[in-house]
């Protein structure tokens, strides 16, 4: 049985692969590091371009009409380039819930708008006990917001952010009264984070119960889609570790015939193969609406962290004194592997999600 992704499928992961090469370039990723824009606008008017943002979305709201297996693809690839692209808070997590739980004239408003880069959306909506960021006390009263949200991916570039309050699902219009956005500091620059502060801001009601099943379910098919993120970013810091090995030489032979070297690429590429398993289990379950959802998604999200901060990590390494400087790309995985391990829980949370899913299923 053949558990690969069909040949359209990667016909299409090797058009957004070649784009992205030519848009998402070292220098464009590191204009957006410096702070010269919040995300890179001509990778993101390319991939609206190809169709890629619209690709779980309906027809009928202007999306194509394909399905989330193509979007983790997608997501990979994202993660090989280093994207510096609000791809998973806007095109998956505020998407889906506004596709889950809006009405049709919410979805025929925002969905085509997302579809096709016109708008940047962002959402917080933290369930089943994860990390909290947004800060209590958070209340709804006569439609307005009271809430603080910490550390909003991609907030300072976004129109619009989906929240969760209690069991609903509410949309906020973050260019409005009663707003207040302020950059935080990031270890990784290229996603950036802010703190939004909503002081009596109107909602727009998505869900008024539900919101918390809805949030979840939302919650770990972006756990899918990052390890497909981080499994890209992982497998290219191996390539270049692998390349730079292959050029630099020590003692008169060229560093990759040491065994030491070896054994350590190995081991990253050992690491990747066991995420990406994952990550294609996750798949199926977040495609399929399978009951393993949870328990896919929370292994997914394990192995790929895993995967992606030993690829980081040892390729620095393996760059030797010149892996640590500024002109090479080594930090920046370095950053996004860091930044994608912790943004929507940690290694640790997701580890007790899994132990805790896997007790459940046993009982």
């Amino acid at each position: 049985m053949n558990f690969d992704f069909s040949e359209d499928q990667r016909r299409l992961q090797e058009e957004v692969r070649r784009m992205l090469s030519d848009y998402s370039t070292s220098s464009a990723v590191r204009r957006v590091l410096e702070g010269e824009s919040l995300y890179c606008a001509d990778t993101w008017t390319q991939l609206a371009g190809l169709g890629a943002l619209g690709l779980a979305l309906p027809e009928a709201h202007g999306g194509a009409g394909m399905g989330l297996l193509e979007l983790c693809l997608v997501a990979e690839e994202a993660g090989r380039a280093l994207a510096a692209v609000p791809l998973v808070s806007s095109i998956y997590m505020a998407a889906e819930v506004i596709r889950r739980a809006g009405s049709e004239a919410q979805q025929a408003e925002w969905l085509p708008r997302l579809a096709s880069g016109e708008a940047i959306a962002t959402a917080m909506i933290a369930a089943h006990g994860q990390h909290a960021l947004v800060v209590e006390p958070s209340r709804i009263e006569n439609g307005r917001l009271f809430a603080t949200l910490n550390a909003v991916p991609d907030g300072m570039a976004a129109q619009l952010c989906v929240v969760l309050v209690d069991d609903a699902l509410v949309l906020v219009g973050l260019d409005g009264a009663g707003v207040r956005r302020t950059a935080q500091a990031s270890l990784d620059p290229t996603r950036p984070l802010a703190q939004i502060v909503c002081d009596g801001a109107t909602v727009e009601l998505l869900a008024a119960h539900g919101g918390q099943q809805i949030a979840a379910t939302v919650t770990d098919g972006a756990a899918v889609l990052m390890a497909f993120e981080q499994v890209g970013g992982a497998e290219r810091a191996l390539y270049a570790a692998r390349d730079y090995a292959l050029e630099r030489r020590a003692f008169g032979r060229v560093i990759g015939s040491f065994q030491a070297v070896k054994h350590k690429l190995a081991d990253i590429f050992a690491s990747i193969e066991l995420a990406r398993a994952h990550a294609y289990y996750g798949a199926w379950a977040l495609a399929t609406g399978a009951d393993e959802l949870t328990r896919a998604a929370a292994a997914a999200r394990v192995a790929a962290t895993a995967a992606y901060t030993l690829a980081a990590e040892e390729s620095l390494h393996l760059h030797g004194g010149i892996g640590f400087t500024w002109e090479m790309d080594c930090h920046l995985h370095l950053r996004r592997a860091r930044w994608l391990g912790q943004i929507i829980g940690n290694e640790h949370y997701w580890r007790e999600r899994l132990a805790t899913t896997l007790i459940e299923k046993a009982a």
